[in-house]
Order: C-alpha cells, then structure tokens, then sequence
C-alpha cells in the first residue's frame, strides 16, 4: 500500500481547503504565493487568545496581561529558533515584510548611508524591496544598481560582482523570486559583499514556508518574513537582525512601550527588540504566527520540499505541453531548489482573461505583475499568470488545472 503523501495527510487541517473541496470538489487554491491557506490551529490559537488571556503585554501587573506576555514572548523566541537566530532580542515583530524593510531603511538607513553611497538590488525585486530603497535614495542622494538575471532566469553573479565596489554598503535582495520562481545563491552573495563590508538584507517570504533557512550558515545582516505567507495570520510579519547592528540603530517609531523613560523635553529607549515596537502590537497575530511556525516544524521543511519538488517538476511537465505557453524563470531541471510556482504568459492573450475564466471553474490563480512590474517591463510583458503551489497541493488537482487551463487558451484563441 502507497504511504500517504504530505497533501492526504494535511488537507483536512485547513477548512478552506478542505471544506469547500467537500462541498463541490470544485475549489483548487493555487495562489499561495500570495497568501497562504490557514490550518486550524492557528485559527484555534487567536480565538483562545481573544476568549482567555486577551490582555496588552508588558504593562500589566495583573495576571492576563503576564498571560498573554509570556504567549507574545515565547512566540519571539519560536521565530528566532525557527531561523536559527543566537536569540530572540534580535527578532523585531513587524506588521509584515514590508514594514521591516522600511524600519531598516529608515533607521540604518538614514543614520548611515550618505550621498554617493551604493546600495545593490536586482531587477526580480518585489516592489517592497524596491520603493523603500528609492525613496532613501531621495533623502540621502545614495546611488541604487540593479543586477541582472542570466537568460533562464537566474541571478547573475558576474553582473553582481561587475557592479560591486568600495562603495556598496548594502545588498538587499529576494531569497526565493515570486515571479521567476528561482532560489538566488545567498551564501555566495554574502561572500561576496563581506569582501567590500557590505551588509546583506535578504526577503525570505517565499522560502519561509518551503526550505530550510540557518541563519549559522548565512552571512547575512537582515532576514525579513511575513506571516500570512507561511500558515500564519495577515497583520504580523518580523525583522530579524544581528544585535550589534541593532543596537546602534536608531528607532524607527516613537511612542509607548519602546521608550525606558520619557520626559517633557526627551526620552530614552528601551532595551532591544522593543525600541523598535512601538505601541500596542498585534498581540493575537504574533501568538498565532508562532504557532504556524510550530505547525511548520511539526511537518518537516525537508519533508514540505521535496513533495513541493515532486509537485513543481508535475506542473512544469503539464504546462511545457501546452502550446504558447511562456514560463518564466529556471526549470526544476535548470534549478533543483527553486520555488514552488510557474509564471506563464500565452501569446495574445491576457492574463487576468485566462485567470477569470478558470475562476468560474473554481481554479484560484494569480494574474498580473505581481508587484514585480520593472521585471515584466525587462521581459516586455504587461502582465503574466501565476500558479503557486504549497504541501497541500495534489497531483490531481495539477492535472486538473492543467487540463482547464488548455481548454481555457483554446477557447479565448478561437473567440479572438
């Protein structure tokens, strides 16, 4: 008898997932890229947390609030074991990936890179590792270089090296692309910007959930997530720091709870990471977050991977049988790691048609840029398709997919 896969054994924990495929087996989600599915403990996690112990952390004497402390706490160390972080000050709760980002360029940022400085970034970043950086562009007059990608898709190393100097101060890139689907070479990207004394900041949303990161075994600097991408609730997400260069950063909000003491004319800061927390957090959302991570665990990265792997190599073989059909990115042959996705475009159609035609079939996917627009304008595409996949993805419903994605292209050629 056939062991279970990861999806048999895992669908039933998601009510989504499962409950609307009972109804009508006609719900396939394949846009976990943009959001993850919820499993029930997590869910269970923020109403017991609303029902029993909800209560602001840190201020209270009263018992509730050292309750829900001590549940807001332990969900700051679980993050930082879960990437190996030596320990929990250096784990900074955000609202999402996007506000971390922010938090570093405005508060490393502003106090340390001045005009003519060079920060590196490349041409397959999510808009939020792009606009934050232009924007400290226009505060300090530092220069921002995009490298490039080699024609399957890939980060391109020569042009990294190419474009780093004396003068580059921060490499900030994405661990795995939500578009190109391609999983960038870390280590040796902090190799290289060690040699200058550059820092690394690395967007790990789309690897969170699907591999294995050690921060012992990457030289980075900065390591950002969000929740939402990873079982966990929206509204939560996390910077991860070394402490030294946290500490001599500034704060990046004023306000209660970051201060030690306030005064008519001055305050003082408190200890890390709360200096970088200002006001009351999203105490539910981080308690939750901590038990996606612990949901995570319990199934293994390693065993998420390699069915994700098995999942991605079916889905590549099905579309590559497709006629005009245009993926992008490194093929699971090309690339053995690379994420769990494949961003297609059809010759003379439009994406959000293929996408809307196959919502109407109960198929959940992704159209347009993707919040990756100057990536679309380097392929000369205004938009493309996205499917993403999660463990909870089957073989079937790849097929199926596959099968009403063919009809789809065939009907919207013949009506053109």
């Amino acid at each position: 008898m056939n062991k279970p896969t990861l999806a048999e054994k895992t669908r039933g924990d998601f009510p989504l997932i499962s409950e609307y495929s009972n109804i009508d087996n006609n719900l396939i989600y394949f846009d976990h890229a943009a959001t993850s599915q919820k499993p029930k403990k997590v869910l269970q996690t923020i109403e017991n947390y609303y029902s029993r112990t909800n209560a602001n952390v840190h201020r209270g004497a009263h018992q509730l609030s050292a309750m829900a402390t001590e549940a807001f706490e332990e969900a700051r160390q679980i993050t930082a074991e879960f990437i190996g972080a030596k320990n929990s000050r250096e784990i900074v709760f955000t609202r999402n990936a996007t506000e971390a980002i922010n938090l570093v360029a405005h508060s490393w940022g502003n106090s340390t890179i001045k005009a003519g400085d060079e920060i590196l970034l490349t041409i397959m970043e999510h808009h939020s590792n792009l606009v934050p950086w232009q924007l400290l562009s226009q505060r300090t007059n530092c220069v921002l270089k995009h490298i490039g990608i080699t024609d399957n898709g890939e980060l391109d190393i020569a042009d990294l090296k190419s474009k780093l100097t004396n003068k580059t101060k921060l490499i900030s890139l994405v661990h795995i692309s939500n578009t190109l689907g391609c999983c960038n070479p870390i280590q040796e990207v902090a190799s290289l910007a060690k040699q200058v004394d550059a820092l690394v900041l690395v967007d790990a949303c789309q690897s969170l959930a699907h591999q294995k990161i050690d921060l012992n075994k990457l030289d980075i600097d900065f390591l950002v997530g969000s929740a939402h991408k990873f079982c966990g609730p929206t509204g939560i997400g996390f910077l991860w720091g070394k402490e030294k260069i946290l500490e001599i950063m500034p704060p990046f909000l004023g306000g209660g709870e970051m201060i030690e003491e306030a005064f008519l004319e001055y305050s003082t800061w408190g200890d890390l990471p709360h200096k970088f927390e200002a006001g009351t957090p999203a105490i539910g959302e981080a308690i939750a977050m901590g038990s996606a991570i612990q949901y995570i665990q319990n199934l293994g990265l390693k065993n998420i991977h390699q069915w994700e792997k098995i999942l991605t190599q079916h889905l590549f073989e099905n579309l590559q049988c497709i006629p005009d059909i245009k993926i992008l990115g490194p093929t699971p042959k090309q690339q053995n790691n690379r994420g769990a996705l494949a961003t297609f475009s059809v010759k003379g159609l439009h994406s959000n048609d293929i996408s809307e035609i196959l919502d109407t079939k109960g198929i959940c996917i992704r159209s347009g840029h993707h919040c990756c627009q100057p990536l679309h304008r380097y392929y000369g595409l205004n938009s493309t398709a996205r499917a993403s996949l999660s463990f909870t993805s089957t073989i079937q419903e790849i097929n199926l997919f596959s099968e009403a994605l063919s009809e789809t292209i065939g009907f919207l050629k013949s009506n053109s």
